[in-house]
């Protein structure tokens, strides 16, 4: 038996044993594939990024990031994009026990936990922490409704041939233009980000639609995109394929405690969850050891207190609210919906963008300065999608979102 098992063994998982193993705690890992490096890009504003993730973890630091919505703005506040295996190093510890199997269930009794595996076998632990992402494989499985989803379709091309849209120390986070040939249909936006000295990623994105716009359509868009500025298929070396929902309500609490994007640690905005984590697992293994002590229930709701506040759950609430509004509006207006956020005041920016999930005041103060400065056409349909401003929620729903 193991103090936490934890199951996933994606960015958030790994921070989570990491932790608890820090913590003195004896942990386990499960997942299917546990010694599989991550796949996908992984990118955060570098002061969001806890101080301790070594520099040897970052692929690039961009030192600005580029925005267009219907005209061009340069931020000044640096990106990293993750170097995946380092980061997976820097987790990995020898004390946490790897497990490779598929979670299907968790038992529960006053003494402890017991995760059931698709072929049987069983582990005991006190407590159980669920980190499998939108799969929820032990909170619960996948809402009933359709998601909001943010789908992507990237091709990694060299430095050199990526320079028509961002050059050396350069990074593109949200250009709205639309690729060339669009007729129409929801609108996308280039992300560009530098994966080392000699990669770059150029990825069309669609930020959030229900249902998701196909990756099929993405793709033909992001090559229309690279064929305008020159760019032809052989300049591909790889093709990154997205797909994840971004309007996943909070699961309840229990006995199981959901970690990363199984507890919703997804940001609507922009689909970051990492940072979120990484800042968030010393937190989790904090809140274990310390209720450990007075029993397994106790350790699992002291663990939900600590990672969801009530003014985190204000934000988030707040925060949906403005993504169910953006997805009210009609296309032609997205742009300048995201001109007006881009013109923002610093601040109000980096608090509506926070990782680290923000506080409710901060993002009201923001929502109600973009409700402000946006045109008389974007606040009509802002208020029809049920855009509300001014002070947070007092009251609120935990499975709210």
């Amino acid at each position: 038996m193991v103090d936490v098992v934890v199951v996933g063994g994606g960015p958030a998982g790994r921070a989570a044993a990491a932790a608890c193993s820090d913590t003195g705690l004896r942990a386990a890992l499960v997942d299917p594939a546990p010694r599989r490096v991550w796949p996908h890009t992984y990118g955060a504003w570098l002061d969001e990024l806890p101080p301790s993730v070594p520099s040897s973890a970052l692929a690039s630091v961009q030192r600005r990031m580029l925005v267009h919505g219907t005209d061009r703005h340069e931020w000044r506040r640096p990106y990293a994009v993750l170097d995946n295996t380092a980061l997976w190093k820097h987790f990995w510890r020898s004390d946490v026990v790897e497990v490779t199997g598929r979670a299907m269930a968790a038992e529960h009794g006053p003494t402890g936990s017991t995760v059931v595996l698709k072929d049987g076998r069983r582990i005991a632990a006190a407590v159980v922490v669920d980190a499998t992402g939108p799969v929820r494989a032990l909170t619960g499985g996948r809402p009933a409704h359709t998601s909001v989803q943010q789908t992507a379709v990237g091709w990694v091309v060299s430095a050199a041939a990526a320079e028509p849209f961002c050059g050396p120390d350069t990074g593109v986070f949200m250009d709205w233009r639309p690729a060339p040939q669009t007729r129409g249909g929801w609108p996308t936006f280039l992300y560009a980000v530098h994966l080392g000295p000699d990669r770059v990623l150029l990825e069309e994105t669609s930020l959030a639609r229900r249902p998701a716009l196909p990756l099929a359509l993405l793709r033909r868009r992001l090559v229309g995109r690279l064929d305008a500025a020159g760019l032809g298929a052989s300049e591909r070396l790889t093709e990154e394929r997205v797909r994840f929902p971004v309007d996943d309500p909070l699961p309840r609490p229990g006995r199981v405690i959901p970690f990363g994007a199984a507890a919703s640690f997804v940001h609507p905005a922009t689909g970051f969850s990492v940072a979120t984590s990484l800042h968030r697992a010393p937190w989790l293994a904090a809140a274990i050891s310390a209720a450990l002590p007075s029993g397994p229930a106790v350790a699992a709701r002291a663990s939900w207190s600590i990672l969801w506040p009530p003014s985190a759950v204000a934000a988030h609430v707040l925060r949906h609210r403005a993504l169910r509004a953006l997805l009210s509006l009609p296309p032609d207006l997205v742009p300048v919906f995201f001109e007006a956020f881009f013109r923002l005041d610093e601040p109000h920016r980096r608090e509506f963008l926070a990782a680290d999930g923000g506080s409710a005041a901060g993002t009201a103060a923001a929502m109600s300065a973009l409700f402000r400065n946006a045109p008389w056409r974007i606040r009509r349909r802002l208020v029809l999608g049920g855009l509300s401003v001014g002070r947070p929620p007092a009251r609120h729903g935990l499975g709210g979102g």
